[in-house]
């Protein structure tokens, strides 16, 4: 063959067959589309924050930072000290305890939800319907003048027989506030608890279309977390994954799944002193919620531990140990969201995260600069490992565990190009463009 001639590539199949296996494979594609559309691409919160309604005020987000700032003032007030309660690194020590008195400051809260369920319990309907008045009142109102958390909503009585009337009511006075008062929020976030079948669920969207409607909103504007707290819910009775049929149910409003921990471990006769989210049964649950909700855009979130950091300083770090244990250990298993109950649990839900993150951040973005300028090293990462990396590095920086000068520095990475690793189109996981 001479220079510059192209050796034939010769073919068996006609071009029909190729057409026609696309053809066949159309409702395969839509499909794919419509159930599995990947990550949203937005921040998800390190933790939820639940509040009973007659104790969410104006000021219970910064009562929250200030109480974990004189928590770890008195039982941990320097780096050293906080090192020896948890375990870390001598590396480490400075900047988690910099890091997490800073976001105590700035940030103490990232989700909080104003709880109309057990938290609440019931009350007079006059009552209710007052306390789900001022909460869309002071949600509005904190978002107006800047000291809302990143995301705020309500957790409603669920949808069974006996709250159900209730629940629907509460949902509508606080949306109707909401609003009213000059509309809905980015970061609003509502929770259905007690969720145990998928028709439920499609009463729950059944319930936000009727509201869109009457208000005038884009159709699918609401979205709901749902929450799983009965066996039910993972496990149906004909032994399929409850909680996959949930999401479809949804029809693309389900925004998380989260572990009701001691509703759930209850339910399957777990005895109380055993009720905690590293529980065996726990494990299964939210195994089986990952999977579920793998590649559709639903979140899950771990539950919460009723351990409280309250008395002496040696009861403070058990509770602070144990706590942080069941943050990293959570993180290491892809729940990169959990409950805090308490103010106490906050220093130590951001020492976990942010040990978490800082400790792997060098390994993390030389193996992603590795693979995008593809230059030698001991991994040969895959694409699908290059949007876990970047995924890694944009939680870091979502938390303030990183930040955006050190990430560029390291990688050699804009927050835009992280983005588009992160959350590729369907079949776009090559370094092309960058």
């Amino acid at each position: 063959m001479g220079e510059g001639q192209q050796e034939r590539v010769a073919t068996s199949l006609a071009g029909a067959v190729s057409e026609e296996i696309s053809a066949s494979l159309a409702p395969v594609d839509r499909e794919l589309e419509l159930r599995y559309p990947g990550d949203r691409g937005t921040r998800q919160p390190v933790h939820t924050v639940y509040v009973p309604a007659d104790a969410f005020t104006a000021g219970t987000i910064r009562s929250w930072g200030d109480q974990a700032l004189t928590s770890l003032d008195e039982h941990a007030p320097d780096a050293e000290s906080l090192a020896a309660v948890l375990g870390l690194a001598d590396e480490l020590a400075g900047p988690v305890h910099d890091r997490v008195r800073a976001k105590l400051r700035r940030e103490p809260v990232e989700d909080l939800r104003v709880d109309f369920e057990d938290g609440y319990g019931h009350r007079l309907d006059a009552e209710e319907d007052e306390a789900a008045a001022r909460a869309a009142r002071l949600i509005a109102g904190a978002y107006a003048n800047g000291t809302a958390a990143p995301y705020m909503g309500i957790r409603m009585k669920c949808m069974e027989a006996a709250v159900r009337e209730r629940g629907i009511r509460t949902l509508d006075i606080f949306l109707t506030g909401l609003v009213e008062a000059g509309g809905l929020p980015d970061g609003l976030v509502l929770t259905l608890p007690k969720v145990t079948y998928a028709e439920q669920v499609t009463a729950m969207v059944r319930l936000l279309e009727a509201f869109e409607t009457a208000r005038g909103l884009r159709p699918g504007r609401l979205g709901f977390e749902i929450q799983i707290e009965t066996s039910q819910a993972i496990l149906a009775a004909d032994g399929t994954a409850t909680v996959a049929r949930m999401i479809h149910a949804a029809g693309g409003r389900a925004t998380g799944l989260h572990y009701g921990t001691f509703d759930y471990s209850a339910c399957l006769g777990v005895s109380a002193a055993y009720q905690a989210s590293d529980h065996p049964a726990a494990d299964h649950a939210k195994a089986v919620m990952q999977v579920a909700a793998a590649g559709t855009g639903v979140r899950v979130c771990d539950g919460s531990t009723n351990v409280l950091p309250v008395g002496p300083t040696e009861k403070v770090h058990e509770a602070w140990r144990l706590h942080y244990g069941l943050t990293r250990r959570a993180l290491a298993r892809a729940y990169y969201q959990g409950w805090d109950m308490h103010p106490g649990h906050l220093p130590t839900r951001y020492a976990a995260v942010f040990a978490f993150y800082r400790e792997g951040f060098e390994q993390a973005a030389a193996r992603l600069a590795r693979y995008v300028h593809r230059t030698a090293g001991d991994v040969m990462d895959e694409p699908a490992t290059a949007k876990a990396l970047s995924g890694y590095l944009l939680r870091g920086l979502d938390c303030g565990a990183l930040d955006v000068e050190e990430v560029a520095k390291a990688t050699g990475l804009t927050r835009a190009d992280l983005e588009g690793f992160a959350a590729p189109r369907r079949g776009d996981l090559t370094i092309s463009g960058t």
